[in-house]
């Protein structure tokens, strides 16, 4: 299990992050969400014993990652933002290299060297010198040095950074497949990236944990609800579009009504919420003799989610 309690790291004046506490348990996949600058990086380098906290704690299976840093390492495969790779060695060369900072035998990782190459997909390249790789297979790479020693946890500080969609859902996948024998403590800002790949999710902004849980229960937390609903243009009332958004503003739990988009006598409104209403909306619209063409939900609730957290923390601060 990954713990951390009351945890504060500053650089003078400056607050990066800001008394946080949280748990990871063995087998979960957690995400840390948050934009660029609001403490993910400085959280992972606390863990992996690579800067020092200010104040607060962080112990790895129990061990603390200063007091007793080695035996807290021995347990962590490390994924930084920007991997160091040694771009004039080959693949295996790279990752015996790796094995033997981590005092592996030349044994062990002779014994182990088939399984990784094999759970990253690198074993057609890995021959081929790191400087000749792709970005995706240099990110491969990466993971493939952070799980030679088998560690029980693993760290992966934007995994996704830079790749293109297939090689994103190829380490989707890896990272699904690493859940098996991991537990997996991963950063992003990409807001798909985290859904999909993740269990549970902490949203981070300004050093703080803003929020925590599935995506599930980020999003019904806040009464986050965008709906789209899209009514027929009725032939000959000027006033319809009027008639619609007034309508759907009267039901219960509608906060605002945005101006439609028209395309060809349809009339597409985006309608903000603070509950469920897409049952009330669609009799709405049925009773008032319209016709229903689409009722449904964005897809980027938790983006919205993300959003109404960050604009609130922003917002306390001013």
């Amino acid at each position: 299990m990954i713990s951390v309690q009351h945890l504060t790291k500053k650089y003078g004046s400056f607050t990066a992050v800001n008394d946080i506490s949280f748990e990871v348990e063995k087998g979960e996949v957690v995400g840390f969400l948050g934009p660029n600058g609001a403490g993910k990086s400085t959280t992972m380098k606390i863990l992996t014993a690579f800067l020092p906290p200010t104040s607060g704690s962080a112990k790895i299976a129990g061990f603390d990652v200063f007091t007793q840093s080695i035996e807290a390492r021995k347990r962590i495969g490390y994924l930084p933002e920007n991997t160091p790779l040694y771009t004039d060695m080959n693949i295996v060369d790279y990752l015996a290299f790796a094995g033997e900072l981590r005092g592996m035998s030349r044994a062990e990782i002779r014994k182990r060297m088939p399984d990784v190459l094999d759970i990253t997909a690198l074993g057609d390249v890995s021959q081929d010198p790191i400087g000749t790789l792709s970005h995706g297979y240099r990110q491969r790479v990466g993971v493939a040095q952070a799980i030679i020693h088998q560690p029980k946890f693993l760290i992966l500080d934007e995994p996704t950074r830079g790749l293109d969609p297939v090689q994103i859902v190829e380490m989707r996948n890896l990272i699904h497949d690493l859940k098996q024998n991991h537990t997996v403590l991963i950063s992003s800002h990409i807001l798909t990236e985290i859904s999909q790949t993740c269990d549970r999710l902490l949203v981070l902004g300004d050093g703080e944990i803003l929020k925590s849980g599935t995506e599930e229960t980020l999003t019904q937390d806040l009464h986050v609800r965008h709906v789209v609903v899209a009514v027929k243009r009725a032939a000959g009332d000027e006033f319809f579009g009027g008639n619609v958004a007034e309508r759907l503003g009267k039901v219960e739990g509608v906060t605002k009504v945005d101006a439609p988009k028209e395309a060809h006598d349809i009339m597409t409104y985006t309608v903000h919420c603070d509950r469920e209403t897409r049952a009330a909306l669609g009799k709405a619209v049925v009773d008032s003799g319209w016709d229903l063409l689409r009722l449904d939900s964005l897809t980027s609730e938790l983006e919205q989610t993300f959003i109404s957290l960050v604009r609130e923390e922003g917002d306390r601060d001013n």
